[in-house]
C-alpha cells in the first residue's frame, strides 16, 4: 500500500508541476534533495542495524527474558491472549521501552520481532488478532516519557529551549495511549470485529488463508467442501 501512495505522490506531483508551467521547479528540488534522501537512509540503516545487533544481544545475555518478567503484569493485562513465557512479551517490552524513550525509528527492529511472535499465535496469515491490535494501538499511541529523537531535531537547528517539549509530550501521548486502549477494547468487544467471528465470514467468502506456522493448540479445522477463492485466481493466473 505504502509504495501505491509514494508513486502516487510523484505523480501527482509531476503532473501538477507540468500543469503550472513549473516543471523546472519540480526537477530542481528533485537535484537538490536526493542527497539528503541518501544522507537520511544511510543514517536509518545505522541506527537499524545498531539497535538489530542489540537486540541480539540482549537476547543471548537473556535480558529481553528477564524485562518481559518485569512487566508481565502490565501484559497480561494488555495482552490476555499471550502466554505468560512467550518470546512476544520480551519483544514488545522491549519495543515498549524503546517507543517510551522516544527514538523512533531505533524501535522498529523491536516492533517487527514482536509483531512476528505474535503471528506464531494467530491462525491465519490475513487477520490480526486482538493482540496484535492491542499492540499496533499501544505502540502507536505511545507514551513518550522523553522524545529524545524531537529533541535531538530542535537541537540541532538550535531551538531555544530544546527539551521544554517533554511535559506538553508526556500529557498528550498519556491521552493518547488511554484512549487507543479504550476504543480497541471497546471495538474488540462488538461482535462484528470480534476475531472468531471475522474468521467464520473469511471462511464463508472462501478468503480465509491458514497460518502454517501457527504454534497453539486450537488450529482452524476448514469444512470438507471449502474452498478458497485465493487458489482458484492463482489456478487462473498460472
Amino acid at each position: 500500500m505504502m509504495n501505491y501512495i509514494w508513486v502516487a505522490l510523484v505523480v501527482i506531483a509531476v503532473v501538477a508541476g507540468g500543469a503550472t508551467g513549473n516543471m523546472q521547479g519540480v526537477l530542481d528540488n528533485l537535484m537538490e534533495f536526493a542527497p539528503t534522501a541518501v544522507d537520511i537512509a544511510l543514517g536509518l540503516i545505522g541506527i537499524m542495524a545498531f539497535f538489530c545487533g542489540l537486540m541480539r544481544v540482549m537476547e543471548k545475555a537473556g535480558l529481553c527474558e528477564k524485562l518481559g518478567k518485569a512487566i508481565s503484569p502490565i501484559m497480561r493485562l494488555l495482552f490476555p491472549g499471550v502466554p505468560k513465557d512467550h518470546p512476544a512479551n520480551s519483544a514488545m517490552a522491549l519495543y515498549f521501552a524503546a517507543n517510551i524513550l522516544g527514538i523512533g525509528n531505533a524501535a522498529t527492529p523491536f516492533g517487527i520481532k514482536a509483531m512476528q511472535e505474535l503471528q506464531t499465535l494467530n491462525k491465519t496469515k490475513n487477520i490480526a488478532t486482538d493482540a496484535q491490535v492491542m499492540l499496533l494501538a499501544v505502540a502507536t499511541t505511545s507514551i513518550t516519557l522523553i522524545p529524545v529523537t524531537a529533541i535531538a531535531y530542535r537541537a540541532d537547528v538550535q531551538t531555544a529551549g530544546a527539551a521544554e517539549i517533554i511535559a506538553p509530550v508526556i500529557i498528550a501521548t498519556t491521552i493518547s495511549t488511554i484512549t487507543g486502549i479504550f476504543f480497541t477494547i471497546v471495538f474488540g468487544k462488538l461482535k462484528r470485529f470480534k476475531y472468531d467471528v471475522i474468521i467464520e465470514k473469511e471462511i464463508a467468502a472462501g478468503t480465509l488463508e491458514i497460518n502454517e506456522d501457527y504454534i497453539g493448540d486450537d488450529p482452524i479445522v476448514l469444512p470438507e467442501n471449502y474452498k478458497s477463492v485465493n487458489a482458484e485466481e492463482e489456478k487462473v493466473a498460472w
